[in-house]
């Protein structure tokens, strides 16, 4: 299929790297830019773009735009409203990565290829009127391009095979095991309208965002992982920026939400009952 073309070319490229050699550089960059590029989608395009769960400036929120897009997952209009119409219908017909409705194998990366390249303009009407917004999103191709680019002129062929592709291959699916692996297999502590699951590995993996049925329990907040054992380094970055101004207003757990939370740990609450103080919901689309 023409439309999984650049995807399974991402894939083969990797395999350049028997050709050109592997060098310790090429792999400093793999891991640095996995690393940087999760966490740009996470703290960008998830908790930002598509939650609002913390503020900042128009110029770091268009950084955190350009760094997301280095992912080459779309533009950052398309993936904050397709991610927005996920949680309104999570787990149920119409949300096009649900391993409920839908295969894992389609879950997890199919969906990507049924036409779904428009982007929901009626969910993001809130982003959508920042211009250099509207510009990356039609051309949203334009930042990965750069940095493949930059990689092969810094290390070489061994920069751009195992520098851009191979950590560009890891990030996307590391990113996609959230869609599928964590409504399928982990511990669901709160009771959702959904198959959410909390999934320890793939938190590590994605810096946080695997405390997946915490944040569809609460998803105003921009802790996922809710108490201090939850291992949540996208929260803990943006924590450090607010203390240099960078960004502002982050958006906590409630007290009555964790306290609902011990309970259910502890087994003093059953799977259906409801405390009698429900948890308060996000308005996503504006």
């Amino acid at each position: 299929m023409l439309k999984a073309a650049p995807f399974v070319l991402s894939h083969l490229a990797v395999f350049g790297a028997i050709w050109s050699g592997v060098t310790w550089q090429a792999v400093v960059l793999c891991v640095v830019l996995l690393f940087v590029r999760v966490w740009g989608i996470t703290a960008g395009y998830h908790r930002y773009f598509a939650h609002r769960t913390y503020k900042t400036s128009r110029a770091f929120q268009l950084f955190l735009a350009v760094l997301a897009q280095t992912s080459s997952q779309k533009g950052v209009l398309w993936w904050a409203a397709h991610h927005r119409v996920h949680h309104k219908l999570s787990d149920q017909p119409g949300d096009v990565h649900s391993p409920v409705q839908n295969s894992f194998y389609y879950a997890h990366v199919g969906w990507l290829f049924d036409d779904t390249e428009e982007t929901r303009w009626d969910k993001i009407r809130d982003f959508a009127k920042y211009p250099e917004l509207r510009w990356l999103n039609k051309y949203w191709f334009v930042p990965p391009t750069v940095l493949a680019v930059s990689c092969f002129l810094l290390a070489g062929w061994p920069g751009l095979f195992i520098g851009f592709f191979l950590s560009t291959v890891l990030l996307w699916h590391n990113t996609f095991l959230i869609n599928s692996l964590t409504h399928v297999w982990g511990k669901k502590r709160f009771d959702t309208t959904d198959e959410s699951r909390n999934n320890m590995l793939t938190a590590l993996l994605t810096l946080g965002e695997g405390w997946h049925n915490n944040h569809h329990h609460y998803q105003s907040s921009c802790r996922n992982g809710f108490y201090w054992w939850e291992i949540d380094v996208t929260y803990y970055v943006l924590k450090l920026l607010s203390w240099v101004g960078l960004v502002w207003d982050i958006r906590d757990v409630p007290d009555h939400v964790l306290e609902e939370g011990r309970r259910r740990d502890r087994g003093e609450l059953s799977s259906t009952e409801t405390p009698s103080k429900a948890p308060e919901k996000l308005s996503l689309a504006a």
